[in-house]
């Protein structure tokens, strides 16, 4: 099986990115979804985030993802500590997923993360897909997008690593800076060059 990665970077658009892959036929593992499904309720993981962070579980006894992310996002020890908790937790499901994937047949995986290349998961993978923005327009989305003011987006921005740092980990590069049919273009390459390689 060939793995590989995507990413990119808070309001980017790699979940763009990932929909038009999938709608090329790619099998997309999306780790944003896998670290949700570990701290469902009921999960050892909404346990452990639970007495690590008391108060993020709402009454419905599902996470508060506002409240949690308000504490980690403006704190680097707050959110080290979330992620010793639940990355190990990701790795392993991800590690079952894709070996479900290989047993049924699949050929290529895409593991979709947002923190790839901060985790060090590229190591492991046969290439990377980044999408990239300039970082001001990366700003201006992410505050549009989520309501957030200058200082909110900053810190967001600062929990992950710099779009044009990750470049040089890139095996290819998504612009998605412009049209969304530019970026479709692009895209399309990326996956035909995936299936190029067998």
């Amino acid at each position: 099986m060939h793995l590989y990665g995507l990413t990119g970077g808070i309001a980017s658009g790699k979940s763009t990115v990932s929909r038009m892959l999938r709608e090329l036929g790619a099998e997309v593992l999306d780790a944003d979804l896998v670290a949700r499904e570990v701290v469902e309720p009921g999960t050892p993981g909404l346990a452990a985030v639970a007495a690590r962070f008391p108060g993020v579980v709402g009454p419905d006894g599902r996470l508060d993802r506002a409240k949690l992310g308000a504490r980690v996002f403006a704190d680097a020890a707050e959110r080290a500590a979330l992620n010793r908790i639940i990355h190990p937790l990701i790795s392993q499901a991800v590690l079952e997923k894709t070996q479900a994937l290989a047993e049924r047949g699949v050929e290529r995986v895409i593991y979709d993360a947002p923190l790839l290349i901060e985790n060090g998961l590229h190591a492991g993978m046969e290439g990377v897909v980044l999408v990239w923005v300039p970082r001001a327009l990366q700003k201006a989305r992410l505050m549009g997008r989520d309501g957030l003011d200058e200082q909110a987006a900053e810190a967001r921005l600062a929990s992950q690593l710099p779009l044009d740092e990750k470049r040089q980990y890139a095996t290819w590069l998504v612009d998605n800076s412009g049209e969304l049919a530019s970026t479709r273009a692009q895209v399309e390459r990326v996956w035909q060059a995936m299936l190029a390689r067998g």
